[in-house]
């Protein structure tokens, strides 16, 4: 029988274990953050101001193996809030074994907690590991995303 995911919010002691993996996140995506983002983006998942990022971490048997991050935001078409899911990551030898999901509906949780009909978060179209579990927790939607160059 396999060992079940437990879902907890970051702790000051999840620095290290919260790099490693945030690190592997950003390698995926072929990116990279210096280390003043570290330690802004940490202490914001740490602070209080409700317009900041949230993280839940993903334990098996005590050892932190998946991250979420996670804010709420106003939305013009709606009067509340809605959630916007940014960064999802599962350690290599975890993934399969229902540490993203799980994250997934502990933020879906997260919303239905704090009243906000909608959980979204983007992927790239290459993820198709990922993808799998996003369509069968989430629905894909066919809008494309632009930013400024």
């Amino acid at each position: 029988m396999p060992t079940p995911v437990s879902i907890r919010p970051l702790r000051t002691d999840d620095r290290a274990d919260w790099a490693e993996m945030w690190s592997g996140y950003l390698d995926f995506y072929e990116t990279s953050a210096p280390p003043e983002v570290y330690d802004s983006t940490f202490a914001r998942l740490l602070g209080d101001d409700p317009q900041d990022f949230s993280c839940l971490l993903a334990e098996i048997d005590g050892r932190p193996v998946g991250l979420v991050h996670y804010l709420f935001h106003r939305h013009a078409w709606k009067i509340e809030n809605v959630c916007y899911l940014q960064d999802l990551y599962a350690r290599p030898d975890c993934r399969g074994t229902g540490v993203g999901r799980a994250l997934i509906e502990a933020v879906y949780a997260a919303a239905d907690a704090a009243g906000a009909p909608s959980v979204y978060w983007l992927t790239q179209d290459f993820n198709t590991t990922a993808r799998r579990l996003y369509d069968n927790i989430g629905t894909c939607t066919p809008f494309i995303r632009y930013q400024r160059p």
